[in-house]
């Protein structure tokens, strides 16, 4: 008898607790209660417990997507010479599936380790075994249930509108209590996000490696690794998310596009066009070479060759002197240095040449607000317009509606609900569009404001912008890049078509602003 009691307490026990996600571990004490009464069943049983394994997951049935499981099969690979029991608080912590139940239990009898369960008494016989069977396939039953419903809750929270999965990047959750969880924006990373995806869709940005690098340069917003750097993966998820336009959809659950309650960042029409961009043909990734050094590199081309000119450090007797340079080979000025400060000079008084008078610039506001006004009373006639379009849309849609119904041929089927599809696409863009035409009163200010002051004094936005802006004005304020001589200076800059308005009315105002910069002028005859 002695001999017998002497065996029971020298057996090992490993204990096994596991809740089905992390929330559960940090918000309640499902971990700690299980393993709380399997320390209370071993001591009665007089065993020592050796190492407890927690688990966190669900593993989706499969107990080789658990960690905890993972690591309490290969501790018993690691010591195959101990008999181990292996305790756990019920059957359903050890699989909710009856499958894996089955191959688990095997995977013990493999490692000579038996298995004991608080709830439950384990018995090799026909009948046990039968039991243990059905108890499993009710745990299975169980779990897919649970999935089931919370699929159809979260299907139903999407069909009206609401985003249920993890908030993308510029967006949190808050408790609402007319919505309950709902998205709302995250600043200032929303802001950051507005920023970069207006600019890739109005072209500031010319490919998807200048959005990273906006991104990156912005301490707020939040970076992939250590070293500050933004993956291409999230850029590309960011530039496709239709969230951002304040819609929701789950193709998965087919949930179709549909308004969302949350605040977007951006329109849909911006969205669309960022898709076309996508979409479109690929373009060359923006030159990591061009930096805060060298603001101009990429944009002023050789006079004799016609290519952009590079830049570069020159090392010097005791420091390093910065040059612009053509590295085209065959070319006259192939690899012939100007200083940096003579190219950048040069593009100053150009850019300051640009600037108009007072009396202009106070004469080109009131023909902003003209403008506007006129735009006022054509708004209304576009509305009116856009809305026959979507009456006309939702007929088409309809009329589709009809035919499913009166074919029993699939491939047809499928062809009607893609031009469906597109209907409802053009829908939200007809609405959204309408919802815009007609701008509110009182945002004349805010509309123009930026544009004057772009207009009156493009040189003050790019001395004191960062590099992405700097581009940004370059593109803005030229139509292409330009031409620099190494004996003539600048040739003629192509103005953009605001600046050359302004040009054509000081010309007949007599309020020529001296061109500085512009090539020499010729002899007239």
């Amino acid at each position: 008898m002695n001999k017998k009691n002497n065996m029971v307490q020298e057996t090992k026990a490993l204990i096994y607790c596991r809740v089905s996600s992390t929330k559960q571990k940090l918000e309640g004490s499902g971990l700690d209660s299980q393993e709380h009464r399997c320390r209370q069943y071993a001591a009665a049983q007089g065993y020592e417990v050796e190492v407890v394994f927690p688990d966190d997951a669900s593993g989706g049935g499969d107990f080789m997507n658990r960690p905890g499981m993972v690591a309490l099969l290969s501790y018993l690979d690691a010591q195959p010479n101990k008999n181990y029991v292996i305790i756990f608080d019920d059957l359903k912590r050890f699989a909710r599936d009856t499958e894996f139940h089955i191959k688990l239990r095997r995977e013990f009898q493999i490692r000579g380790a038996r298995i004991e369960c608080l709830n439950f008494k384990l018995d090799d016989t026909p009948e046990g075994k039968f039991v243990e069977t059905i108890f499993a396939a009710q745990g299975e039953l169980e779990r897919e249930q649970n999935r089931r419903q919370v699929i159809q809750k979260m299907k139903a929270r999407v069909e009206k509108g609401y985003w249920v999965f993890s908030p993308p990047v510029g967006y949190k959750y808050v408790a609402d209590r007319g919505h309950g969880k709902i998205l709302v924006r995250d600043e200032p990373v929303a802001s950051i996000l507005g920023e970069a995806l207006e600019g890739f869709a109005a072209g500031y940005f010319e490919t998807q490696a200048e959005v990273k690098r906006f991104l990156e340069s912005k301490a707020a917003f939040p970076k992939d690794t250590p070293e500050g750097e933004v993956r291409w993966q999230r850029v590309q998820r960011i530039l496709s998310q239709q969230i951002y336009a304040g819609y929701v959809e789950a193709p998965k659950w087919d949930v179709s596009a549909r308004l969302g309650h949350h605040e977007p960042i951006i329109s849909l029409e911006t969205f669309e066009r960022i898709q076309e961009r996508v979409q479109g043909k690929a373009r060359a990734p923006a030159r990591k070479d061009i930096s805060e050094d060298f603001p101009l590199r990429g944009f002023v081309l050789c006079d004799d060759c016609g290519e952009a000119m590079t830049s570069c450090w020159s090392k010097g007797r005791n420091k390093l002197y910065p040059y612009y340079l053509c590295d085209t080979r065959g070319c006259p000025s192939n690899r012939k240095s100007i200083p940096r400060a003579k190219i950048e000079e040069g593009f100053e008084e150009i850019l300051k040449s640009m600037q108009p008078t007072r009396q202009l610039f106070t004469l080109a506001k009131a023909m902003f607000k003209d403008a506007w006004n006129m735009r006022l009373t054509e708004s209304q006639k576009e509305r009116d317009a856009l809305a026959m379009q979507l009456r006309d849309a939702e007929k088409q849609s309809e009329t589709m509606l009809e035919r499913i119904i009166e074919t029993d041929n699939p491939v047809v089927i499928k062809a009607y609900e893609g031009q469906i599809a597109k209907l409802e696409r053009k829908k939200l863009l007809l609405a959204e569009k309408m919802a815009q035409t007609v701008p509110p009163k009182g945002r004349l200010e805010e509309f123009i404001e930026p544009a004057l002051e772009f207009l009156g004094n493009p040189w003050n936005l790019y001395e004191n912008g960062s590099l992405a802006f700097k581009r940004t004005v370059l593109r803005l304020a030229f139509v292409e890049p330009l031409s620099y001589s190494r004996k003539n200076g600048y040739r003629t800059a192509n103005f953009a078509f605001p600046f050359k308005v302004l040009a054509g009315i000081q010309t007949r105002k007599g309020e020529m602003v001296g061109p500085a910069g512009f090539e020499p002028a010729t002899n007239p005859l």
